[in-house]
């Protein structure tokens, strides 16, 4: 592994374990490529570098930044590094004059078990779809996105207490280590490459923008519980609270189901019957306790933000609460 010289790319917190799990492992990093700084701040004047340009600084690597990967420029800086090996981790899609480039190829960490969740967000969307199982691939790079040639995957259970911010922890410690393996393997030329078999119905994975994570209060109540954790640390989950005429926008990092025959047997929050799908759904207030009525049961909301406010435990948001006897959500 030490023998081969490594072009890693990669720009957020999840693919710097990869690098340091390379690096520490001695392997021959000879270059990181990563995205151009980010301004940042309330007048955008401060320059915010990427966590694997931050890492890769302090480890004493070579950092390119290219604006554009197809930049005569950049190909040629690329070339000078003589790669024998490209190693990408959460960063953008590559043309093939990049991904082709090192002698031996360039392989992919994607956060699933590939073919299912091709895409921008695959640990999003494998909670809010309620999966009981999820894990890592690696993969050789080539032309359509997420398609190419399996070379190890490692799994990790998803259980009810998880979030898509506790699977991601997981994923990047699972990944740093098999992109290690990896390595090795492709050094060793025992790495395996076995096409992706397509024999399910496939999910997607596609990119999430803000409608994308308003809460449906129509869906069963399993449906939004993952969902509301699908979304939570970020970019979150919401909705819109109705206090008689204002409507305010909260995100809901935190909550959780009971089913019909469950939240009956709790005489404070009764589950009201005959719900309109297009109505503003009724919140109702306990003393600690906003539930929300869904079709087979309701939603116990725990963790709560208030747009311009800080994250804080439904309690708190109720013990600043003058009305509770008319707030709506849709």
């Amino acid at each position: 592994m030490k023998s081969l010289r490594i072009v890693f790319m990669g720009t957020p917190e999840f693919a710097v374990a990869s690098l340091q799990a390379l690096v520490e492992a001695g392997a021959n990093v000879v270059g990181v490529v990563t995205m151009p700084d980010k301004p940042k701040g309330r007048h955008q004047d401060t320059l915010q570098p990427s966590p694997v340009k931050q890492y890769a600084l302090q480890a004493g690597l070579p950092v390119l930044q290219p604006a554009s990967l197809k930049a005569p420029e950049f190909l040629a800086e690329l070339q000078a590094l003589r790669p024998d090996l490209g190693v990408v981790v959460a960063f953008r899609m590559l043309p093939e004059s990049v991904w082709s480039m090192p002698r031996l190829g360039t392989f992919n960490l994607h956060a699933s078990l590939l073919p299912q969740y091709r895409g921008a967000a695959p640990i999003n969307w494998a909670v809010i779809n309620g999966d009981r199982q999820t894990g890592v691939t690696t993969f050789f790079l080539k032309h359509a996105i997420d398609t190419g040639n399996i070379i190890f995957q490692r799994t990790t259970p998803i259980t009810d207490e998880d979030n898509a911010g506790t699977v991601h922890d997981r994923l990047m410690e699972l990944g740093a280590a098999l992109v290690v393996e990896t390595v090795q393997s492709i050094a060793n030329g025992t790495a395996p490459a076995q096409p992706q078999v397509e024999t399910e119905p496939l999910r997607p994975a596609p990119k999430i923008f803000k409608e994308t994570c308003r809460i449906d209060w129509n869906q069963e109540g399993r449906a939004v519980f993952n969902f509301i954790r699908g979304l939570a640390p970020y970019p979150a989950a919401w909705t819109t609270l109705i206090d008689g005429d204002k409507r305010t926008e909260i995100k809901i990092y935190k909550a959780h189901f009971e089913p019909t025959s469950d939240a009956r047997t709790n005489e404070e929050a009764p589950v009201p019957t005959n719900l309109a799908a297009s109505a503003p759904k009724p919140c109702i207030c306990g003393k600690d306790t906003l539930t929300v009525p869904v079709v087979d049961g309701r939603i116990l909301v725990d963790e709560i933000q208030i747009a311009g406010r800080r994250r804080m435990p439904t309690a708190d948001f109720l013990r600043g609460l003058h009305n509770r006897e008319s707030l709506f959500v849709e």
